[in-house]
């Protein structure tokens, strides 16, 4: 029986349809630092195993929110109670009062949202897991430096912070505070604001001390804010974990001996391998398509 020309067209049509779109459509992949296929249990169970983990984000990231949030509930099963605390760079130390009192059910919603400096992602990106380590009595740290010293050192370099008052040096790691300027991703600063490391950066100096003043904040009240026993989960940009430097440097200085794992999210067009240059960013990588939604 002939087929009509119409018919076998819309057939044909059909046909290459169908092939074009064989097999998954997965939200994201997982790769190990040196490029290979990971398994999120694989990962999970070595995440529960570290005393801190570094989650570095996109800020604007949805996927990377909504797996944080998955990789807190997850880690909260596998510790033991009181064994779980949650850290974020989104919340600074002036306002730690504020942040503890929230987790521990004492402080509304709407007073943590008027007096506590949220992101203006706050209710989108960050509440669900606010709220999450409100429910489960989970403790929630705050680690960042306050914006203000972060701006004068931008401004003015570290020497803007030497005659601080002891409750301001409170609420920052412990001044002096030295800057490795080899460290790769302040290198990789110095080059973008045309400087190099010979010259500690050159215009970009103080940018640099400023971002490093917010790598040792936060290695600081992470290592003071854990317990013995207990996985820290920290959200920060990723910027200030990968390729193991930033807070994990300042880590190295002051816990030496914590066990740290870092995860890295990144975009890429395509999710079947990891590009070249994501090899060793971070112990996991998270590889998140490009035209994924943003929150921003």
């Amino acid at each position: 029986m002939k087929i009509p020309a119409f018919r076998a067209l819309l057939i044909f049509c059909l046909a290459l349809t169908s092939s074009a779109f064989v097999g998954d459509r997965p939200a994201y992949r997982l790769f190990t630092a040196a490029g290979q296929p990971a398994d999120y249990d694989q990962m999970l169970s070595e995440l529960a195993q570290a005393d801190v983990v570094l989650f570095g984000e996109q800020h604007n990231d949805v996927m990377a929110h909504w797996l944080e949030l998955q990789v807190a509930k997850d880690l909260q099963k596998l510790k033991k109670p009181g064994q779980f605390v949650l850290g974020m760079e989104m919340f600074e130390r002036d306002v730690q009062p504020l942040v503890a009192q929230y987790a521990a059910g004492t402080l509304a919603d709407t007073a943590l949202e008027r007096q506590g400096r949220p992101w203006p992602n706050y209710a989108t990106d960050y509440r669900p897991l606010l709220l999450f380590a409100r429910e489960n009595k989970i403790p929630v740290v705050g680690t960042n430096a306050p914006r203000p010293f972060a701006q004068a050192v931008a401004r003015g370099s570290l020497k803007a912070l030497d005659k601080l008052p002891a409750n301001d040096r409170a609420l920052l790691a412990p001044l002096p505070l030295k800057v490795d300027y080899e460290l790769p991703g302040y290198k990789k600063m110095a080059a973008m604001f045309g400087g190099d490391s010979k010259t500690h950066g050159g215009g970009a100096q103080n940018i640099i001390q400023a971002q490093a003043l917010k790598d040792a904040t936060m290695a600081h009240f992470i290592g003071k804010s854990r317990q013995e026993g207990q996985t820290l989960l920290h959200l920060n940009g990723s910027y200030h974990s990968d390729h193991h430097d930033g807070i994990v440097a300042y880590l190295r200085q002051y816990a030496p001996k914590l066990r740290v794992k870092t995860i890295s999210v990144v975009t890429q067009d395509q999710l079947q391998q990891l590009d070249k240059e994501q090899v060793n960013l971070a112990d996991f990588v998270v590889v998140v398509p490009a035209d994924a939604s943003k929150s921003y």
